[in-house]
């Protein structure tokens, strides 16, 4: 008997092939989306590959971090940029840090083009509740700032930390002033605890049914090493005080995580919350004391400089918890593989690729790529600057050195002259690599002035584009002689007013003078108590007899009185991009230094412009 042409025997045969497919696929792991997950990202600063316990370091105890280590996929092999801002610009986009204008961490070589696209914009726009709590580090005004980048909530202390010149003027970790979306807000508390409790506020708050992602990049174990009470360094009397001092912070990150695990588990979220740990470069104050057997630290080109740790948990996702992906693989594989396992738009090219395969099994293989990290900080591009390319078992370094990883993980024997094919074949995809990152790669950043969500732009001395700067409070308050200038880009033709300082405003004193200088100690470093300013403290009075400001081509000045805090200048700007720059001069009319700290907002259009 035939049914519609289709034998018995023939549609048995397909019902044991689908039965068997099923059987097969099911035993295959998968990503499982029953849900939407959440997604927190931890990134730490300045902390090296060799800073856990967990990964060999006899000096510290991560008991928290070592947990997270257990239950995650661990990527061996996982690479960053070798300094900060650079790092979480390329975290953000999927892109290379050159590739997205971010190639200093100050000097206006931090801001991350306004015309790409955040992994925060790309979670909002999936639906996703997102939040910034810690570090951003690129761009400090419109249209640059977290909560203009895709971050529905903000707080964090100065763009490139704590005792920078746009963080508050005596903050120190403890009881500080941060920037909350944008206002000046006093927050009691040691900063890693504020972050990790307002991150735990967040998860918990309203519209919990709709998914979060939470970055949570911590200033923290970077200097200044400032303590809530020193005692807590006392466990590493061993060690020198710096050290100490710093995994001391390290172990206040790791305390801090393990309470908000205990959130997610109180709030029944924890399987479905994919949780990322990582660090921004190699490391710093425990590298001379382990550095698990690397060659260098931040700022190299040799691993010890781009190394990190990589920690990915996610219960609900049955990833391979507890394995090691060893494959070569960088931050600008995280955007990709996120919106892979959320369902997330990218429509667009970059320079990363997802690694969402290797959760599942970590000894699959992804196909060769040669991958490249550099450290600029040059004004002009320059090829093979710190730079180093590669691949899962080659490191060309610097254009002249060669090492075989599989057998010299610390880079000590140069094998340049014995694999002429395998430099030949590393310096071909620079070619390639250069052609892509170095269009416009030097265009300096504008802010923007006049835009409502923004009336007031604050520029600093960090962003003056010049090799140096005076990047801190302290460098400003010891009177650095140094004189730059900002770009701006003017949003309507109208009437601004620009506030000239040599200190900024919650400082309370004049141009001519120095702050009164009376700070309650609430934090610690490696000289005590901290009654003084991070990163020095030495102030400086200067004999400012006059201030002048330039605005495109307008110029203007002024006397400065002994009582002024400020000298204020009103200007009639036309729509489009502007230079500014402000400097303080003597009575014989040379330049002292250039003006550290000027505020510009729009006046009411019924004033006249002083022209």
């Amino acid at each position: 008997m035939k049914v519609t042409g289709i034998t018995n025997n023939a549609i048995q045969i397909r019902i044991a092939l689908v039965l068997l497919v099923f059987v097969i696929s099911s035993c295959l792991p998968s990503i499982e989306k029953n849900t939407t997950p959440n997604v927190i990202l931890i990134v730490t600063d300045d902390q090296g590959y060799g800073d856990l316990s967990c990964h060999g370091n006899p000096y510290i105890n991560t008991p928290n971090i070592d947990r997270l280590y257990e239950e995650s996929v661990r990527f061996t092999d996982f690479h960053v940029d070798p300094t900060c801002a650079p790092t979480r610009a390329a975290l953000m986009t999927g892109k290379y840090s050159h590739h997205v204008g971010v190639w200093h961490t100050v000097c206006g070589g931090n801001y991350l083009r306004a015309s790409e696209r955040t992994m925060a914009d790309i979670f909002k726009s999936a639906g996703y509740r997102t939040a910034l709590f810690g570090k951003w580090h690129l761009g400090a005004n419109h249209p640059y700032r977290p909560m203009d980048r895709g971050f529905d909530e903000w707080i964090g202390n100065g763009d490139g930390g704590t005792g920078t010149t746009d963080d508050w003027f005596d903050n120190d970790r403890v009881n500080d002033t941060y920037w909350h979306n944008g206002v000046r807000e006093k927050i009691d508390g040691y900063a890693p605890d504020v972050f990790y409790g307002k991150a735990i506020d967040f998860i918990k708050s309203s519209e919990s049914d709709k998914p979060f992602f939470v970055y949570l990049p911590s200033y923290l174990p970077h200097s200044p090493h400032t303590l809530p009470d020193s005692t807590l360094a006392d466990e590493y009397s061993s060690i020198s005080k710096y050290s100490a001092f710093f995994f001391a912070g390290i172990e206040r990150i790791d305390q801090n995580i393990g309470k908000l695990r205990e959130a997610l588990d109180e709030s029944g979220i924890a399987d479905n919350t994919i949780i990322i740990f990582m660090s921004d470069n190699g490391g710093t104050a425990g590298v001379k004391l382990y550095n698990a057997g690397m060659r260098g630290a931040k700022g190299s080109p040799y691993d010890g400089g781009h190394r990190v740790p990589f920690f990915f948990h996610w219960k609900g996702g049955k990833v391979a918890h507890g394995m090691d992906v060893k494959d070569l693989t960088a931050h600008i594989d995280v955007l990709p593989t996120l919106a892979e396992i959320c369902d997330l738009k990218l429509d667009y090219n970059i320079d990363g690729r997802s690694f969402r395969e290797q959760l599942l099994n970590p000894s699959k293989e992804l196909s060769v790529r040669t991958l490249f990290v550099e450290r600029q900080r040059t004004f002009i591009a320059k090829a093979w600057n710190f730079t180093v390319g590669m691949t899962n078992r080659w490191r060309l370094v610097n254009n002249n050195e060669l090492y075989d990883i599989s057998v010299d993980p610390g880079q000590k024997t140069n094998v340049i002259d014995q694999f002429p094919d395998v430099v030949n074949l590393i310096r071909k995809d620079h070619e390639k690599y250069w052609q892509v990152v170095t269009k416009d790669d030097r265009v300096p950043a504008a802010s923007s002035l006049g835009h409502p969500n923004d009336p007031e732009i604050f520029l600093t001395s960090s962003d003056w584009y010049l090799p140096k700067v005076p990047w801190n409070h302290a460098q400003v308050a010891s009177g650095s002689p140094l004189a730059g200038e900002w770009n701006i880009k003017v949003l309507q033709k109208g009437n601004y007013q620009v506030e000239l300082r040599r200190w900024p405003r919650e400082a309370n004193a004049t141009i001519q003078g120095i702050p009164t200088f009376s700070k309650e100690v609430d934090a610690y470093d490696l000289n005590g108590g901290v009654e003084r300013l991070i990163y020095g403290s030495k102030m400086k009075a200067l004999p400012v007899f006059s201030a002048k400001l330039k605005i495109g081509e307008i110029v203007k000045t002024s006397l400065v009185k002994p009582e002024d805090e400020s000298v204020k200048f009103n200007f009639l700007l036309e729509e489009g991009d502007q230079k500014v720059k402000a400097t303080f001069l003597d009575e014989a009319g040379q330049v002292i230094s250039g003006g550290y700290y000027v505020y510009l907002r729009p006046l009411m259009t019924n004033i006249k412009s002083n022209n």
